[in-house]
């Protein structure tokens, strides 16, 4: 035995950091806790430790576990915001800008698997009973830029259908692929790219004027 001792990197104090950064590895943390234990599973003790800090250390970023939800959802929906301004600022095409959001969506929910599942996946029932208010207010104005979008596009006559209706059936097909792709990894899944594609095509060429 060579005598060297190991430190769990878990339980380990790590030093004083930078706030911002702290902040970012106590989400991070927090992320995969929540997602792997649930709300009530979680505690300030194990996303602690999860970043090397002790739980007094924690609390001086946050007040408490909902406040760290709060702050993911809040992001999370933030983040699709900029990306569906950037969208709105690229094109003035209807039925593009539709395409684009929807997809912005989907590519979101592939690249942050875990902030997607709290924020899509978890019933306000397992937070308390209530819905996180900032991730409310929030993720209102993220479906109303879309839906408006999709109004739009139906005043310049380009639905076959109600405007509010397509918007929905859209935001519905986009979400619920990226849910099954990320909870049922196992099924025998073609490759990830062409389905979206053939999903979208399809609903677009459902839902849209010839």
């Amino acid at each position: 035995m060579s005598g060297v001792i190991t430190l769990n990197p878990r339980s380990a104090r790590k030093p004083k950091g930078e706030g911002h950064e702290r902040r970012a590895e106590i989400l991070e943390a927090a992320e995969r806790i929540f997602v792997d234990r649930g709300y009530e599973g979680a505690t300030i003790r194990k996303i602690a430790d999860e970043v090397g800090l002790s739980s007094t250390a924690l609390y001086m970023h946050f007040p408490d576990k909902r406040a760290i939800l709060d702050e993911i959802c809040r992001q999370a929906f933030e983040a699709l915001i900029a990306l569906n301004r950037a969208v709105l600022a690229e094109t003035d095409d209807p039925v593009l800008r539709m395409r684009r959001m929807i997809d912005a969506y989907v590519r979101f929910g592939f690249a942050n698997p875990n902030a997607y599942r709290l924020v899509y996946l978890t019933r306000s029932t397992e937070v308390g009973g209530t819905p996180v208010s900032t991730a409310q207010q929030t993720g209102a104005e993220l479906y109303r830029s879309f839906e408006t979008a999709v109004v739009d596009a139906g005043r310049a006559g380009y639905l076959r259908g109600d405007g509010r209706a397509t918007a929905q059936a859209l935001w519905a097909g986009g979400h619920g692929i990226v849910s099954l792709m990320i909870t049922k990894p196992h099924l025998d899944w073609v490759d990830r790219d062409l389905l979206v594609k053939t999903m979208l095509d399809a609903l677009f060429t459902g839902l849209l004027k010839p």
